[in-house]
């Protein structure tokens, strides 16, 4: 008997809301043939998230959200989807080591650990995130968890080029001290692959669905980086 589907949680990046990731949701339910649920972070969440505390009010929603994944699959792992900052925050939640005093031990209920554009790599950054990337690196959990981690190349940052450009390259020298470079508008490719894991770069993919831009979570692209069962 072919065993059922993993079921999908997707994890949203900073400021994020549901709502960003429904097509994104329903793109995954179809390929995944299996139930998609978005963990609601909400933006206060968010916005507390330059501590520990937001970190963990986040990890809990997450926690929260998997479990019932589980529960209603009647047990099994899940497929963790995070996106930008989600995808960071995914890493910390496999993690069996308690973080402020509550250990959320992920890696026994997730099987695979997808991160789109995350900032993995960076010179600067929350003191939490570079925690992660000095204690859990690469692909720490592996092969426990299979890691896939996409990036996009859609604008070269270039701070005498168009408004885009400049932005591009602003946001990239914060990330990883170097903004001409290729990314997706935000996340420079630079800073997204993940040591051990698979790692995948699109092209003319965007961070976000600003103005109607092809990303992540745009179908085409969801069937690009998303294959059940592959690691």
């Amino acid at each position: 008997m072919t065993p059922p589907a993993a079921p999908v949680v997707v994890l949203g990046g900073f400021l994020s809301t549901p709502a960003v990731y429904r097509g994104m949701q329903r793109a995954l339910a179809e390929l995944a043939g299996a139930p998609v649920r978005v963990a609601d972070g909400g933006t206060a969440d968010w916005r507390a998230a330059v501590s520990e505390r937001g970190w963990a009010r986040i990890l809990r929603e997450l926690e929260r959200t998997v479990d019932r994944a589980v529960a209603l699959a009647g047990g099994g792992r899940v497929t963790l989807v995070g996106h930008s900052a989600g995808g960071v925050v995914g890493r910390l939640y496999l993690s069996p080591e308690s973080f402020r005093g509550r250990a959320y031990r992920g890696l026994e209920k997730v099987e695979r650990l997808i991160t789109l554009g995350s900032p993995h790599l960076t010179v600067r950054g929350a003191p939490v995130r570079r925690r992660v990337d000095r204690t859990y690196p690469g692909a720490f959990f592996a092969p426990t968890v299979a890691y896939v981690a996409v990036g996009g190349r859609c604008i070269r940052g270039d701070a005498r080029g168009s408004a885009r450009e400049r932005t591009a390259h602003f946001l990239y020298r914060h990330l990883c001290g170097d903004g001409a470079q290729w990314g997706d508008g935000l996340v420079p490719l630079a800073s997204a692959p993940l040591e051990g894991a698979r790692n995948l770069e699109l092209d003319g993919v965007a961070h976000a669905p600003l103005g109607g831009a092809r990303w992540y979570g745009s179908p085409d692209v969801v069937r690009q980086w998303f294959a059940p069962g592959r690691g």
